[in-house]
């Protein structure tokens, strides 16, 4: 109960600091770098598990709610990016496995897993499952993630002069109460449902589905309120900060360093995807970045709403890199050690 109270009370203090100084994102940035330097400085922290999921549900719901006749109109237009999913997830495992090999001096499993941009979790329990290190996995992992959230809001802001002040939604109080009604339903009943069958990213993937299906029936008219995103951000945020909890000298030497050095090579390969997909025409740049940068799939559907990007776009493609690397990462590996 302390280490939750710590992490709640570090995060809130993150969110304020944030504010005062008029930082963009002051919920999701706030909590990320306030429990990133709490863990650091040795602070014990921990989340609550179920709230975190349960606050994933919103971007479900918000992403479910965008699912228009006219958004799925557009769905065949992106097979040709889409089929760049898997090259990227490819050549990513190609550059990925020798830097942590030959580079960082890991074992094959731990560097087999810890490439693989997929969900966290996902590659900790495969990994676990193969020999990985479970403790570098969970760092280089989680480095990934806050290292690209981190980045991608200044290159925004750089490049596209991306509003990153904006609500990312209407206020609770202008949402009518059955349309929120509407939303908790498919967000417990979509989130249960899909834990229940064994769905891969449940607490986003399975209130999208049922939201798409009650907007697509004309059940829903609007996407949850600014607070809720907000909330959302903020349990994001300090989970991320919270997963170098404990975290020591070594670690930081050793995984936090390879983690460092592998989110610079994924940059260097999302610029070469991204600059080749919108010089051809296919993406806008910012839609193309936000749609292949590694990161995780809340945290890239949060900024997507934020600056107002296309949000179908985005996690069609962050979908289907997750459903990429969870079906085909295990299989491979065995691959591997039989051909070994």
């Amino acid at each position: 109960m302390i280490r939750i109270a710590s992490a709640f009370a570090t995060a809130a203090f993150g969110v304020t600091v944030f504010q005062v100084l008029a930082i963009p994102l002051p919920w999701l940035l706030g909590p990320i770098f306030a429990c990133l330097f709490a863990a650091l400085a040795g602070l014990p922290m921990a989340g609550i598990k179920w709230l975190n999921d349960g606050m994933r549900t919103i971007l479900g719901v918000a992403v479910g709610a965008t699912m228009t006749p006219a958004a799925l109109a557009l769905f065949p237009a992106m097979w040709p990016t889409l089929l760049m999913v898997p090259l990227m997830v490819g050549v990513i495992g190609v550059t990925g496995v020798p830097y942590f090999r030959r580079i960082c001096g890991y074992d094959f499993p731990t560097a087999w897993y810890a490439t693989m941009p997929g969900g966290l979790q996902d590659m900790i329990v495969f990994g676990e499952e193969a020999g990985a290190s479970v403790r570098a996995l969970s760092l280089i992992h989680a480095t990934r993630v806050l290292v690209i959230v981190v980045a991608l809001p200044f290159l925004l802001k750089g490049i596209w002069d991306a509003d990153l002040s904006s609500p990312p939604g209407l206020p609770a109080a202008e949402v009518p109460l059955s349309e929120l009604a509407i939303m908790a339903f498919c967000a417990i009943a979509g989130w249960q449902g899909a834990r229940r069958i064994g769905l891969f990213g449940a607490s986003i993937l399975g209130p999208l589905i049922l939201t798409a299906a009650v907007t697509l029936g004309d059940g829903l008219h609007y996407r949850p309120p600014a607070e809720a995103i907000q909330a959302a951000q903020f349990f994001i945020g300090m989970s991320i900060g919270c997963k170098y909890a404990g975290i020591t000298m070594q670690e930081i030497r050793r995984d936090l360093a390879a983690g460092l050095g592998f989110c610079a090579l994924l940059m260097i390969l999302t610029v070469i995807f991204v600059e080749a997909i919108y010089s051809t025409g296919l993406a806008p740049g910012m839609d193309a970045l936000l749609a292949f940068a590694p990161g995780g799939q809340a945290e890239l559907t949060v900024l997507a709403l934020v600056v107002g990007a296309d949000v179908t776009f985005v996690v069609a493609h962050h979908v289907l890199r997750i459903f990429v690397v969870i079906l085909g990462a295990p299989l491979a590996q065995r691959l591997f050690d039989r051909a070994t």
